[in-house]
């Protein structure tokens, strides 16, 4: 039996979700009937309101509000569940020609309740002041705000309706291009035949031998389909530069940085702060790793290697779900509570299968339903971690439900706090749990690995897509371009003690959020540094900790971040806030040196 084959045996049967509570069956008369209940609601709204909102007194638009997030919300039961159906078959033509089926009609349908927001948006600041006097529209003002954040960049209707509508022929259709692509790919290793999934899962094995292997077959595989993850990327890139010019923005960066609800000024601290600290936190890491198993210098496919002394345990499923259940209930049982209703009630695809979409997620749905959470689990450490952050996710999004869909999301800046917070949770969790000096050694890596992904890395994924945009805006970039930036920002990140044989130039073609969504990845960095300077606020003071911070995962996207984190004393505009989360990994590399 093969390592990936015995993994998968110790883990034993693993659960896949039910998504029933969203609809019973693609063909079912339920979501039949919602489709055709959609648009016909938002064509009467369109033509009862349309033309008129500014005349609507605040009573009268709070109500107009209250039917469109109602529509709103039978729409993204639609898509969610069309999404979750084609990410776990992604291979399967009927299942993909379902999920294109209802983006189409559902964004159709969206496109008559465009009218709202972009009249919202050209009501004179008095004259809506006034109007947010009525307690049915006053209700919705943190989305009012922010939906006129986006004022300055506002496009004519039509325009707005052309681009809406022709995300589905271009901008997703590319996304779809990509995901189906990697979905597809297959990987020779061990005289397996493995997904994108396992054969990364392989960089994580015991055996150096294995990881090499692993390697070499992923970058190969990856550079016999560069040309077409380069068209793919120079097109997504080409099509938000367009938008962006049309809209004003003056970076690539700004549009998310607006949309994260976060100033640029923020933004940049971040980076710069993360770049300058690289030296003292992957380069000295990875020079410590490399010392640690006996060479000068460790081959990129050695990187995220067992150390010599971690037993590489396989982690079997029900193990993993206590573990992290119980490092949550210890912290606040409240919470540990809403996260044992993922595992009690089949909202976990937990399995790896040829067709799924690779990674994890946690997808929030609606607030009339409940989150579901993706995975590719294959009893590794950083497998539990994976579990402990996407339940953090869930839970986040189970308790902002209760502000109604418009405005329960999350700016992703903050969206990953509750996220690495869990992880954070379960790995203190487990180091207080050990007495052996090697096993919390081997722990300690293991945790300064996950912050240098989740940090540095994506800092310099960031930096990557910087580069890449830029430079598309003076014309395509070859396959050989976009593989010389991504070697450049890695080197630069991880630093001297990596060796990048020439197949990894082709690594970057698989990151999937520089195709989903540009820009997204520096917050994770926002996220881990922030949740460092949390933890240190919540050890040196943890009475009311618990209470304010589920309050914190209750607001939603109602409140912005300097709002949300005045509580505990943070300011994340302060360049200095950046500076605790850094420390903190710094602090423990320090500790590992001084094992040695």
């Amino acid at each position: 039996m093969t390592q990936a084959a015995a993994a998968k045996a110790d883990n034993g049967a693993l659960p896949g979700w039910d998504l029933s509570d969203l609809y019973p069956a693609p063909d079912s008369d339920a979501l039949k009937h919602d489709l055709t209940e959609a648009a016909q609601a938002a064509k009467a709204l369109h033509q009862e309101f349309a033309g008129r909102v500014a005349d609507l007194d605040g009573a009268a638009l709070g109500g107009l509000v209250a039917r469109y997030e109602t529509i709103r919300e039978t729409l993204a039961r639609l898509t969610s569940y069309a999404y979750l159906v084609y990410c776990t078959a992604m291979d399967d033509a009927e299942t993909a020609q379902f999920f294109q089926t209802v983006r189409e009609e559902t964004t159709a349908t969206e496109s008559r309740l465009l009218f709202l927001t972009l009249e919202l948006n050209r009501i004179d600041d008095d004259a809506l002041a006034e109007k947010l006097d009525a307690p049915a529209l006053a209700r919705y003002a943190p989305w009012v705000r922010d939906v006129r954040t986006f004022r300055p960049y506002q496009l004519s209707d039509e325009v707005e309706r052309l681009l809406h509508e022709k995300q589905v022929a271009g901008r997703a259709a590319w996304m779809r291009l990509f995901d189906e692509t990697m979905a597809g790919l297959r990987f020779s290793v061990g005289g397996e035949s493995l997904g994108s999934a396992d054969a990364l899962n392989l960089l994580l094995d015991k055996d150096g031998e294995v990881r090499k292997e692993a390697a070499k077959a992923i970058g190969s595989v990856l550079g016999e389909n560069v040309r077409t993850f380069a068209l793919i990327t120079n097109t997504l890139a080409k099509d938000k530069e367009i938008e962006d010019q049309w809209r004003g923005f003056a970076r690539p960066i700004s549009a998310r940085n607006l949309g994260n609800r976060v100033e640029d000024e923020v933004v940049d601290a971040l980076i710069a702060a993360v770049e300058a600290a690289a030296p003292r936190l992957a380069h000295r890491y990875y020079a410590l790793k490399a010392r640690w198993m006996g060479t000068d210098r460790l081959d990129y496919w050695d990187r995220s290697a067992p150390l010599p002394e971690d037993d590489d345990r396989t982690i079997g499923w029900e193990e993993a779900s206590a573990t992290v259940l119980a490092a949550y209930a210890a912290f606040s049982p409240a919470l540990a509570d809403i996260g044992r209703r993922f595992f009690d009630n089949d909202w976990i695809d937990v399995p790896v299968r040829h067709g799924k979409s690779p990674g994890a997620f946690a997808h929030p749905t609606v607030p009339g339903a409940h989150p579901y959470l993706l995975l590719n689990y294959q009893g590794k450490a950083r497998d539990v971690m994976v579990l402990a952050h996407e339940l953090g996710h869930g839970i986040h999004q189970v308790l902002a439900g209760g502000q109604g869909l418009l405005m329960a999301e999350t700016p992703l800046t903050l969206a990953e706090t509750a996220s690495v917070f869990g992880e954070q949770l379960t790995f203190r969790a487990l180091l207080d749990g050990e007495s052996d000096p090697v096993r919390r050694r081997v722990m300690l890596a293991g945790k300064v690995e996950d912050m240098l992904n989740t940090v540095v890395r994506q800092v310099a994924f960031c930096a990557f897509e910087r580069r890449v945009h830029e430079e598309r805006r003076s014309g395509e970039l070859t396959p050989d371009r976009l593989s010389e930036h991504w070697l450049a920002v890695q080197s630069e990140s991880l630093g001297p003690a990596l060796r990048f044989h020439d197949e990894y130039r082709y690594y970057w073609t698989y990151i999937p959020h520089f195709i989903h969504a540009p820009f997204y990845v520096y917050a994770y960095a926002f996220g881990e540094c922030l949740v460092n300077a949390l933890y240190a606020v919540y050890r040196a003071e943890p009475a009311g900790f618990e209470e304010k911070y589920i309050e914190m995962l209750r607001a939603g996207g109602s409140l912005r971040h300097r709002e949300l984190l005045a509580p505990f004393g943070l300011d994340a505009s302060d360049p200095a806030f950046w500076s605790l989360g850094l420390d903190v990994i710094a602090g423990f590399v320090d500790e590992l040196e001084a094992t040695l």
